[in-house]
């Protein structure tokens, strides 16, 4: 179970610089600094994710599912406050487009890692 964890940590650093290489206006430092908003957003997804989720329940409803991508950004945009300047996402627009990718890459990853275990 630890080892899964750490695999989808470093898949989502992979997204995470994937998604910095896409746009001039995500920027990482590198993929140290990739692997630790990785653990950041983790841990945000573990701890203040499901907070939103359920406070925000009536809009996700109503939007069915498509706001997620909005929390998704927030955590995003929380991750970068708490990184500093080696982490910089420049506007919630380009944070709630870099959350459908990084879904997306992930989806893709996680499919290709499960398929070669």
């Amino acid at each position: 179970m630890l080892l899964r964890w750490i695999i989808s940590i470093v898949l989502n650093a992979v997204a995470l610089i994937v998604v910095a290489v896409l746009f001039d206006t995500f920027h990482l430092d590198g993929f140290g600094t990739a692997l630790l908003a990785s653990l950041i957003l983790a841990i945000l997804n573990m701890i203040i994710k499901p907070i939103l989720v359920v406070l925000t329940l009536p809009i996700t409803v109503l939007t069915l599912g498509l706001f997620l991508f909005v929390i998704n950004a927030i955590t995003l945009m929380i991750t970068q406050s708490l990184m500093g300047p080696s982490f910089a996402i420049d506007g919630f627009g380009i944070a709630i487009l870099a959350a459908v990718i990084i879904s997306i890459i992930n989806l893709l990853l996680n499919n290709l890692v499960r398929d070669i275990r």
